[in-house]
């Protein structure tokens, strides 16, 4: 009897302690939304970005180098890559000894590893690393060849593992890194038409909460994850023939100029996880919690498809 009264007891306390903490953290989070955490500095840092040819990742590229910060651009077509190299040091010449070019497949392992020394050999240690691969997007399961499914999968989601293997070590040595994680929507809520684009998305977004809870079980508090959901309103040239809005004027259209400027600000925050447009995020988690029949409704009432890329 006196031990089931004590364990009720300390149920009451945890939960009771469970409830305030939760309630603290929202308020927390609310805060944030309108005093948002000071910026960190990135001028002592060597990012590397994967997927730096084109779109949002040469953007990032060119901030990150006007912040100050040793930039490794990654891409596997040479002639894309050595080009923003070159626009960069045009743009700031000053720079040009903290940009570097380095051609890799990220989708097979040895050729990973071979980057990992060589960027090692002459630029240092990476302490941040943005992952901004274009995920080719076969719509179908059942009508495309199999090995576009493996492209899929290689360059969304085992990039990412010979990535982390290859980098991730030296940052958890020194306790000192910054993981970005791209991905599309689908990360959230799966697409119509597109099964292994989503599937994929969804292993990114697992990928991240993974890492979370294990630097968080390793005490690695100065190793941080930030997951970065692309909505399909970012135009260039490139992809803007692929989307198609039901109702544009529900979210207009980003440049990936300023995509790009949003993504690196997140990530100074050390946010954990954030969408482009940012508020749009609250719609891929209400439609985790409501009945399904409701998120059903939200989908036809949007009816938005793109191609992440």
């Amino acid at each position: 009897m006196f031990l089931q009264l004590y364990s009720i007891c300390v149920l009451i306390w945890d939960v009771s302690w469970l409830i305030l903490y939760s309630i603290y953290f929202i308020l927390k989070a609310a805060k944030e939304l309108l005093l948002p955490p000071p910026l960190k500095s990135v001028s002592k840092e060597v990012v590397m970005v994967v997927g730096c040819g084109r779109g949002v990742g040469k953007e990032i590229v060119k901030i990150m180098a006007m912040l100050g910060a040793t930039v490794v651009c990654v891409d596997i077509n040479k002639d894309s890559n050595n080009l923003t190299v070159m626009q960069i040091k045009q743009m700031m010449p000053y720079k040009s000894k903290k940009i570097h070019s380095f051609t890799c497949d990220v989708t097979n392992h040895s050729d990973v590893i071979k980057l990992a020394n060589d960027i090692k050999n002459e630029v240092g240690n990476i302490t941040m690393m943005f992952h901004c691969c274009g995920i080719p997007s076969p719509r179908s399961l059942l009508t495309e060849d199999p090995r576009n499914l493996n492209k899929t999968f290689d360059l969304a989601i085992m990039s990412q593992f010979w990535l982390l293997d290859a980098f991730l070590p030296t940052m958890i040595k020194n306790n000192h890194g910054h993981i970005v994680a791209l991905t599309s929507v689908a990360g959230l809520s799966g697409q119509k038409e597109q099964l292994p684009l989503s599937v994929s998305q969804f292993a990114v977004q697992g990928l991240a909460e993974s890492l979370l809870e294990e630097f968080r079980i390793n005490r690695k508090d100065n190793i941080h994850v930030t997951i970065i959901h692309i909505y399909p309103f970012i135009l260039n040239s490139d992809t803007a023939a692929d989307i198609r809005l039901r109702i544009p004027s529900y979210f207009g259209t980003i440049k990936a100029r300023l995509a790009a400027q949003c993504i690196i600000d997140a990530v100074r925050r050390n946010y954990i996880e954030v969408s482009i447009p940012k508020h749009l995020i609250f719609i891929g988690h209400l439609l985790r919690i409501l009945p399904r029949q409701a998120t059903i409704m939200i989908r036809e009432m949007l009816d938005t498809g793109v191609d992440f890329a």
